[in-house]
């Protein structure tokens, strides 16, 4: 069981690597990973408490709560947004006259601001607007650690209380050489740059927030004949919702009736409106359009797919990639060792026979250019933009796993039907030597409950026949079981059936002229004898050329694996292309051949849409799910189409490979950053406020980086 908390005071990688320990240390905790960027945390245990949890995490110096729902914590963000304005525009009025003494000074003309003035315009942004920098610094050594706060806290006191010792001990009529500007602007700037990355980082996950944003709170529910307007939560499955044009939709559910149609484009990246009518499905969060429709729910609250697209985003954006965890362990260290640094640094200079002021003010340089912060937030910050662009292009990404190992995938597999196919057979022959309409008549009824493409060809063809009731409807490898009116009736393939002992002999020639021309089969039988087989076509998808074209371009293999029989499988495959493909492959075979290829040295994908696709799904590197197949294949994959395009699957990779890029280039200047300033300042070779400014720098950088992802788009 996991539990997610929001994690209030996190300011940078060491805050968030001591909520972690602290977290992985209550009984009962499996694992804990906390993320920066969101401030959350996502615990696994089973016998843990939210009591217990938050205990912990007020111990670790920091506050736990139930995660906040999005509404909420979107207002809660403009608040402590509209608070950081003012809290630096407080800071900025006092600073802004330093600025202008360090410009005079750097012309030969310094001296503007006598001794006294600058410690009154100092004392104000030292203890005022650093005040949160001060509480940070000991509530973090209080409970036995150390983050961003105590490097900023330490260095801006040192420069402040170094001053103030020089204006105290200076003999009469001398001017001192302070710092008091230096403590002023690294507050200052320190804010500003913290105010940024907020900013930023709202940026970067404003696609989860517009997800949820989707979902009305009301709706207009129909009980008896009376209509009444009930909050979400309190609308259950089988209620009728009434929608009117425009509004969205509050359940999914089936349309009654009424004719419109919808905007699905912030759920599945659909870019024009679906038409929808009676018997349509329509899904949670999509817009209606132009008529007044009657939707009966199937799934209501957190089960609508809404719901689970968010989940899934907000699971994939808590994620860590693997060299998280070598940069989560640097973080534990990192404030320590840069204060040990510092205080090397401060000897060295002394030992030299530097003056005091040097060896100060190149020890604060020390601590205020070293950003944990940077190390914190490039690997989160990207992640969380990258699945966020994803998702609003109708992509959703499990984890992080998944998506590292799709940046690296050399072969796609497809399954055919439904995937590369239109998944809409149609029947083209009908062989029943004991009567036809007697035999479309029993097996329509049988599948009346599947969802495989080749069973709503069967009810297409049988439309307008009244249709028996179905009982005990069961999915066999390569097709189904089912009694009606008594009789045990079996559909499926040849190997099906020879599995089960039924000869198909009878049929020999009928079966080879439609295995000639690409014809997929279904045999059909009642109480263990042939009754005939039923002949059908599906045409490819028109996009499944440009997507195998769009494939190959990326040095990705496309293969096809089917449960189709070889012939209709080598038909599809010719006219699409594919060199390497493989028919009358069971669940079981799917799943070895994915096996096999990945023994051969390929990292693959697996892209299906069907309870048979499944095996093959989790045999597979990556699992890649088509939107609108069955909740198996969903429930097993990494990844989940939202539309049935196969362009999406040469998408997703771009989207994978953009988001690990960009996890790369953060960590290399987050770690190059450090590597390089903290020795130049040692040098002595910057003034403590441009250290300060460049730390506040880092941080924005490293987030907007990864803002860009936001705007990827397939």
């Amino acid at each position: 069981m996991s539990q997610r908390l929001t994690i209030l005071g996190m300011r940078c990688a060491g805050c968030s690597a001591a909520v972690e320990k602290a977290l992985k240390a209550v009984p009962g905790v499996d694992d804990a990973r906390v993320n920066l960027a969101l401030a959350t945390a996502e615990v696994d245990t089973e016998t843990a408490d939210a009591a217990a949890l938050a205990e912990a995490v007020a111990a670790a110096g920091f506050e736990a709560r139930p995660e906040i729902p999005p509404a909420e914590a979107e207002a809660a963000a403009v608040e402590r947004d509209a608070a950081a304005g003012r809290l630096l525009l407080f800071a900025a009025v006092f600073s802004l006259p330093f600025l202008a003494e360090m410009a005079a000074m750097a012309t030969g003309h310094g001296g503007l601001l006598p001794p006294l003035l600058q410690l009154a315009l100092a004392a104000p942004v030292q203890l005022i607007a650093g005040w949160r920098f001060h509480a940070g610094a000991v509530r973090a050594l209080r409970h036995g650690s150390a983050n961003m706060d105590v490097l900023v806290s330490l260095g801006t006191s040192v420069a402040f209380l170094f001053s103030l010792a020089l204006l105290l001990t200076a003999p009469a009529g001398h001017v001192p050489h302070l710092y008091f500007e230096a403590a002023a602007l690294i507050v200052t700037l320190v804010l500003f740059g913290k105010w940024l990355e907020e900013r930023a980082k709202r940026g970067a996950t404003a696609a989860i927030r517009s997800l949820m944003a989707l979902a009305p709170e009301q709706a207009t529910i129909e009980r008896q004949g009376v209509r009444t307007t009930l909050p979400i939560a309190l609308v259950r499955v089988d209620d009728v919702a009434v929608v009117k044009p425009g509004e969205r939709i509050p359940v999914d559910g089936l349309i009654l009736d009424g004719d419109s149609e919808t905007d699905d484009s912030l759920i599945t990246g659909e870019s024009l409106p679906v038409a929808k009518g009676k018997g349509d499905a329509v899904t949670a969060g999509a817009v209606n359009g132009s008529g007044l429709i009657r939707v009966r729910a199937t799934r209501v609250g957190a089960d609508t797919t809404l719901a689970r697209i968010a989940a899934l985003v907000a699971a994939a954006q808590g994620g860590k990639a693997p060299i998280q965890r070598l940069v989560d362990r640097v973080a534990a260290v990192f404030v320590p060792v840069v204060v040990s640094v510092a205080a090397v640094t401060f000897a060295v200079w002394m030992l030299s026979d530097a003056p005091l002021e040097r060896a100060v003010t190149a020890a604060v340089s020390v601590l205020v250019i070293a950003c944990p912060c940077a190390l914190g937030l490039a690997t989160p910050a990207a992640l969380v933009a990258g699945t966020g662009a994803a998702a609003k292009a109708g992509i959703l990404i499990r984890d992080i796993e998944t998506l590292e190992r799709a940046a690296t995938t050399d072969i796609a597999v497809f399954d055919k039907t439904g995937t590369l196919t239109e998944g809409k057979p149609r029947v083209v022959a009908v062989h029943a030597p004991s009567g036809e309409a007697e035999m479309i008549r029993l097996t329509a009824a049988a599948q009346a409950g599947s969802a495989h493409p080749l069973a709503k060809a069967v009810l297409a063809h049988a439309a307008g026949i009244d249709l028996p009731p179905v009982s005990g409807l069961r999915t066999l490898p390569g097709g189904l079981a089912a009694t009606v009116e008594g009789r045990e009736m079996l559909i499926g393939s040849e190997a099906l059936f020879a599995a089960r002992g039924i000869d198909a002999a009878p049929l020999a020639a009928v079966l080879a002229e439609w295995r000639a021309l690409g014809r997929s089969i279904a045999l059909v039988a009642a109480d263990g004898a042939l009754l005939g087989a039923i002949g059908m076509i599906d045409a490819p998808r028109p996009e499944a050329a440009e997507a195998l074209a769009l494939l190959r371009a990326r040095r990705v293999t496309p293969v096809m694996l089917s449960g189709d029989h070889a012939e209709a499988t080598a038909r599809i495959a010719g006219e699409l292309g594919i060199d390497r493909f493989f028919g009358a492959a069971t669940p079981e075979d799917k799943a070895a051949r994915i096996a096999a290829l990945h023994a051969e040295g390929h990292v693959v994908a697996m892209i299906g849409d069907g309870v048979n696709d499944a095996p093959a799904l989790a045999a597979a590197d990556v699992g890649i799910a088509v939107g609108g197949g069955a909740d198996a294949a969903m429930a097993t994959a990494g990844i989940t189409l939202m539309r049935p395009d196969p362009r999406l699957v040469a998408a997703t990779f771009d989207a994978a490979r953009a988001t690990r890029r960009a996890i790369r280039q953060n960590l290399f200047w987050a770690f190059a950053y450090n590597v390089v300033g903290i020795p130049v300042a040692a040098m002595g070779l910057l003034h403590p406020s441009l250290a300060g400014a460049a730390m506040a720098m880092s941080s924005v950088s490293v987030v907007g980086n990864a803002l860009r992802l936001t705007r990827w788009k397939p």
